[in-house]
């Protein structure tokens, strides 16, 4: 990530301009500030547009990993841009759905693409009413199932693929679940689910 050196970049506020008028005409003088212009300029262009650096869908490439982890996003450099400044914008948003379905869901169609449908709840059981029963052991396994979205390109036999998915999986869902992960062709049948 470097700002430095950018050829030809012009400085906002030369420095010859702003010194006293008697080294106006002194060659030394606006050679040396002209110098120093060249130096400063990136410094002036990032400090104008500083605003645009926090910003994860104007953020230049090379600063937006670094952003992610202000945030604790998530970024991977093999993803296109658009998704990457997306997962980055919406980080702090995803958080706060964490470990839940809504969650899992989304951060599947915005990290790669996909839909998903989520079954199952891991195993936790609860009652409204205190000292009663306990209502039956649920499943104790949850079932994420993703498919393509508008013709993607994620499926069954594309591993790298498949491999990606339940590793965001694995990384999303509470450590106490079990998540077992199927990678569909399409959009699951009113018979597969």
């Amino acid at each position: 990530m470097s700002r430095a050196a950018v050829p030809g970049l012009p400085s906002r506020h030369p420095i010859g301009e702003q010194l006293p008028a008697l080294y106006a005409d002194d060659d030394f003088a606006q050679r040396f500030t002209a110098g120093l212009d060249t130096v400063l300029a990136p410094v002036f262009t990032t400090l104008d547009n500083l605003p645009s650096y926090f910003d994860p869908r104007l953020a230049p490439a090379d600063f937006l990993a670094w952003l992610a982890t202000w945030v604790g996003g998530a970024d991977d450099p093999r993803w296109p841009l658009a998704p990457r400044r997306e997962a980055v914008a919406r980080a702090v948003e995803l958080h706060r759905w964490s470990g839940t379905r809504r969650g899992l869901v989304e951060a599947l169609r915005l990290v790669l693409g996909v839909s998903a449908e989520i079954t199952g709840d891991g195993g936790a059981a609860w009652s409204s009413t205190a000292g009663a029963a306990l209502p039956p052991a649920p499943a104790d396994e949850v079932v994420v199932r993703v498919w393509p979205r508008h013709g993607g390109a994620v499926d069954a036999a594309h591993e790298l693929d498949a491999d990606r998915v339940r590793a965001l999986v694995r990384s999303l869902c509470p450590v106490h679940t079990v998540c077992r992960v199927e990678v569909l062709p399409g959009p699951p049948t009113s018979e597969e689910g």
